[in-house]
């Protein structure tokens, strides 16, 4: 039986491939304007200060970047066999990014008490976008036989691990005319990486005319901890939490 029987979703595969491409290029286009105009700021101003995780950090992620695009190529010119075996090269990388991203928010975020004493509630959006990220992924490796829902979580997983570049440049611009309510810091946060999610889902309503169970179960996933991370922010008791993380 094929996957498109047991999940019941009909299949669009040309259409898909050019969905697919265009929301990660998306997503390149987030995070190099986030963090290319970021880092070229922060380069003039105070070299290369950063520390060395970070500089580690930076090329799993964009490994991570490089290696998505290469899956949604190769599945675009049919080459599924390589497809499968990079995937376990994928999850080997994605293993190693669960475990580094809260090292290196830890370590920068103690390295920002100990410089400038900003506290560091910020955590909770930095581990929340971890927690997020695995269980997408997590999920999407463990459906890689369902090809409609496995393509859509691994989708979900790198958008939503995308919003520290939408966070650098894109949402500052959508969240100045809603000021420093609610509304403006939500959509500082996470406006961009939102964005391109629900442009997933929007597709998928105009070329099936209803959403993927596995597409409602991520985006109720993601929305969940979107919550949470922006309740803790305003937590003392998360406050106290996030300095004992750091060492203080």
């Amino acid at each position: 039986m094929t996957a498109m029987a047991i999940e019941g979703f009909p299949a669009r595969p040309g259409a898909d491939r050019n969905a697919f491409l265009g929301l990660t290029a998306l997503v390149w286009l987030g995070v190099l304007s986030g963090f290319g105009t970021d880092s070229v700021e922060h380069l003039g101003k105070y070299g290369l200060d950063y520390p060395p995780i970070v500089h580690v950090h930076a090329m799993a992620f964009v490994g991570w970047l490089v290696l998505f695009t290469v899956q949604v190529a190769l599945i675009r010119v049919g080459r599924a066999d390589l497809h499968r075996q990079l995937g376990i090269a994928g999850a080997m990388l994605a293993a190693v990014m669960v475990v580094l991203g809260p090292a290196t928010a830890v370590t920068v975020d103690a390295a920002r008490f100990a410089a400038k004493g900003e506290t560091p509630e910020f955590l909770a959006i930095q581990l929340t976008d971890i927690l997020a990220f695995t269980g997408l992924v997590g999920a999407g490796l463990l459906l890689r036989g369902a090809s409609s829902a496995h393509k859509r979580l691994m989708m979900l997983g790198l958008i939503y691990i995308s919003d520290a570049g939408f966070a650098r440049f894109v949402n500052p611009m959508a969240a100045g005319p809603l000021g420093n309510g609610l509304l403006g810091e939500v959509t500082g946060l996470y406006f961009g990486s939102d964005l391109v999610m629900l442009g997933l889902g929007a597709y998928d309503l105009v070329t099936r005319r209803r959403l993927h169970p596995a597409y409602i179960a991520g985006v109720a996933w993601t929305t969940a901890l979107q919550i949470t991370a922006v309740f803790l922010l305003h937590s003392p008791a998360w406050k106290a939490l996030a300095m004992r993380m750091i060492g203080r």
